[in-house]
């Protein structure tokens, strides 16, 4: 069972544990969640309503619910490649062809299979909390939370352009301006489930870049994001002209890699529970090195 512990402090005193539980950032649904599917406030050892008011030097202690893994995930023994992993998150570096969660096209073998077989292996009682997913064919840093709540943390971060995430990519041509932000909305493509474009009706999307090098009529560029739209940076560069390398949905070439040459190499986050910035790097997988 998942649980937070804190003391009291004289800032604190006379707090209603309600409102000592908002602070902390435990959302209403968790508390519902807490009093009705088998967790515990405790105060001192002893279980208390979110009406009961603290005193200084209180130790507050939350036990979450167990969460029910969904009936049609199975546990699947597959390798992870773990960057970082302590009892809250786990940074993975996720190789290309490799879904994030199951599809109807690939029902298996994805990192959410592995993860479950993971956590079972450690004994938790949990389920798949994907914070930064990624393309099947994209390779790099993925970010996972370990519990509801501390997902329900980094999606705020996430809203407020505080989980920081930078890509390289190989394009086709030459790339100009060297740097430059594409500014330009992303919608669903007709009526396709998979394929995206830029329509002025779509939602905002921002994309920065910078040019590394340029050789063999490619670009090597950095990317950063400032939106999280599916597609945003295969779309944008297919709009000015430039589509990646390897990705045929979007205009790309197989015939030099049979993947987009896209990388999840650099993550950033604030650690909500460590309380400091971390930063993760992965190198450009063999597939891109090749290309440059």
């Amino acid at each position: 069972m998942f649980q937070l512990r804190w003391i009291v402090t004289p800032q604190q005193d006379g707090m209603l544990v309600r409102e000592f539980l908002k602070e902390k950032h435990i959302s209403k649904t968790a508390l519902t969640d807490i009093k009705f599917k088998g967790g515990n406030i405790e105060v001192n050892g002893a279980s208390v309503t979110v009406r009961y008011v603290l005193k200084e030097g209180d130790e507050v202690c939350v036990s979450f619910p167990p969460e029910q893994k969904s009936a049609d995930m199975a546990a699947e023994p597959i390798p992870l490649s773990i960057v970082y992993e302590d009892d809250y998150v786990i940074v993975l570096d996720k190789p290309p062809h490799m879904s994030t969660i199951p599809s109807r096209e690939h029902p298996n073998g994805t990192i959410a299979n592995a993860l479950l077989f993971h956590y079972e292996k450690q004994q938790l009682q949990t389920t798949v909390h994907i914070v930064t997913r990624l393309d099947r064919d994209t390779s790099g840093l993925v970010l996972v939370a370990k519990h509801r709540h501390v997902h329900h943390l980094l999606s705020e971060q996430q809203k407020q352009g505080k989980v920081k995430r930078r890509y390289e990519a190989v394009c086709h041509g030459y790339v100009t301006p060297l740097v430059r932000t594409i500014d330009a909305p992303i919608g669903r493509k007709g009526d396709s489930i998979i394929e995206r474009q830029v329509r002025p009706d779509g939602q905002r999307a921002v994309t920065h870049y910078e040019v590394l090098q340029q050789k063999n009529e490619m670009t090597h560029v950095s990317i950063q994001l400032e939106t999280g739209r599916t597609h945003q940076i295969r779309v944008h560069f297919s709009h000015i002209g430039h589509p990646l390398v390897g990705d045929d949905l979007y205009g790309g070439s197989r015939a030099r890699i049979d993947r987009q040459a896209l990388h999840s190499c650099e993550l950033t986050f604030f650690h909500p529970f460590v309380e400091r910035m971390m930063t993760f790097h992965s190198p450009l997988p063999d597939d891109i090195a090749r290309l440059l």
